[in-house]
């Protein structure tokens, strides 16, 4: 990542891909796809068998379908960034397809995601480092550990961007050197007797893989990454659909061989109760303690990247759709750093509410698996509403698409529409009590709601939409 310029263009506006007239072009391919990797991988992952036991080894089935529709979405975004590679992303595509309110909605629901996924990192980020200190898990000391590692991120945002750059790429690399770690050394490991039962959840076969599928969504949060961050990205047109493809195949490869490798190095009944369960699965491969906890340290290390990156991303979509005045103005006022204060400051403190709230009377796993399922609701409706803005522009264009691309651009649309409603219909807390199989959905409807003043105040300073650019 890299310093923040004064000078964007509007979130509605196309990018100019040389990037001179601007002065924002600063991310070439390699880096625009390390941001998209640095952005999807956080600690989801490394919970993500917790999460998941609850269903059994049929969350492997849930883990591939999800792939399919990130890859899906990747694909998507891609299009979409070549159509129009707007800062903001999926808010961009929203605004420009149906008007301001489905543009604040949309920018509204994936600010809510930034934070909220920023505050479930936060839980599972905890998760490894009480690997070392409050092994009791003691709720206070657990919540105090977690507004930690969402503060400390938050401080080195504010510093600028350039440290939280330096942060983010020595991360980026433990982070992976981790999972692909697991994916390769941890497949000789493997006893199948632990893929048996496949299903453990009580639930038929297609409830329970849309159940994993909805939890597994969060790990591939942040595909729109680059498409987000356009402004920044040089030759965005061109650099955009291929770091994001790139960006996900590569995650995409590591996600699956390795759950792979845990689910049948550990039993579904010990993958349930772990708290870390990399770190079982490293233990449980060597012997000891000594490789879990170094596979803690690496999470955490991966963790405390995810926080420091996601916490940037909390403010870029209130910065991007403050310029077109849906949000307010002191979302877009930069420090003198270059960092929107605001929006890094605010985003900190509701990620803080959101885990003081969800660690009422509820285990830390427990409290991951709804922020997880809650941020699950609140990316698909941008999801969904990217899907539909590519439906609209292609039915518009079909005839001067060629046809193999009007089929190609309009399948991948209907197969993230889908998936979007999938992931939505699926986040229910299975097999917990009333109040907390719905919290998911409570949760992300309160914070929906929240939005309503904010709209009505905004309302009258918003500037209308760009012209969608011709197709080309």
């Amino acid at each position: 990542m890299s310093d923040p310029v004064d000078r964007r263009p509007e979130s509605g506006q196309p990018v100019d891909d040389a990037g001179g007239s601007h002065g924002t072009a600063q991310f070439g391919l390699t880096s625009a796809t390390a941001l998209i990797i640095g952005s999807i991988v956080g600690v989801g992952i490394f919970n993500l068998p917790t999460s998941l036991a609850v269903y059994g080894p049929i969350s492997l089935v849930s883990m591939a379908l999800t792939t399919v529709g990130a890859l899906a979405l990747a694909v998507l975004f891609a299009a979409l960034s070549r159509r129009l590679p707007a800062d903001g992303g999926p808010y961009a595509y929203a605004r420009a397809a149906f008007g301001n309110a489905w543009g604040f909605t949309n920018a509204w629901s994936y600010w809510i995601t930034a934070w909220a996924g920023n505050a479930a990192i936060a839980v599972g980020w905890v998760l490894y480092v009480e690997h070392f200190i409050n092994t009791g898990h003691n709720p206070i000391f657990s919540v105090l550990l977690v507004l930690v590692g969402l503060w400390i991120p938050a401080a080195i945002n504010l510093s600028g961007v350039k440290n939280m750059g330096t942060v983010q790429v020595v991360t980026t690399i433990v982070k992976f050197v981790v999972l692909a770690f697991m994916a390769t050394v941890g497949l000789f490991f493997i006893q199948t007797a632990n893929y048996v039962p496949f299903n453990v959840s009580g639930e038929r076969a297609i409830a329970a893989i849309g159940g994993g599928m909805a939890i597994a969504l969060f790990s591939y949060l942040g595909v729109e990454a680059a498409a987000v961050a356009a402004a920044k990205v040089r030759d965005p047109d061109r650099n955009i659909p291929r770091a994001t493809i790139l960006g996900t195949l590569a995650t995409a490869v590591v996600y699956m061989l390795s759950l792979t490798a845990v689910f049948g190095i550990l039993p579904t009944t010990q993958l349930a109760s772990a708290n870390a369960p990399f770190s079982d699965a490293a233990n449980a491969m060597f012997g000891g303690t000594w490789a879990g906890d170094l596979m803690a340290i690496a999470v955490i290390i991966s963790g405390f990247g995810a926080l420091n990156g996601w916490t940037m991303i909390c403010a870029e979509m209130p910065l991007a759709a403050a310029k077109d005045g849906l949000f307010p103005e002191r979302f877009k006022r930069l420090s003198g750093t270059g960092v929107p204060t605001f929006g890094v400051v605010i985003s900190t403190v509701l990620a803080s509410i959101a885990v003081i709230i969800n660690y009422l009377g509820a285990s830390g796993a427990d409290v991951f698996t709804t922020l997880v399922l809650m941020t699950g609701i609140t990316a698909a409706i941008p999801y969904a509403f990217s899907a539909l803005a590519q439906l609209k522009w292609c039915r518009a264009d079909r005839h001067r698409m060629e046809a193999g691309r009007f089929v190609r651009d309009m399948a991948v649309a209907v197969l993230s529409l889908v998936f979007s409603i999938l992931f939505i219909w699926y986040s229910r807390n299975t097999g917990q009590p009333f109040w907390l199989y719905w919290a998911p959905f409570l949760l992300a409807a309160v914070a929906l709601l929240l939005g309503v003043p904010v709209y009505r105040a905004q309302r009258s300073k918003m500037s209308q939409p760009e012209t969608v650019p011709p197709l080309r």
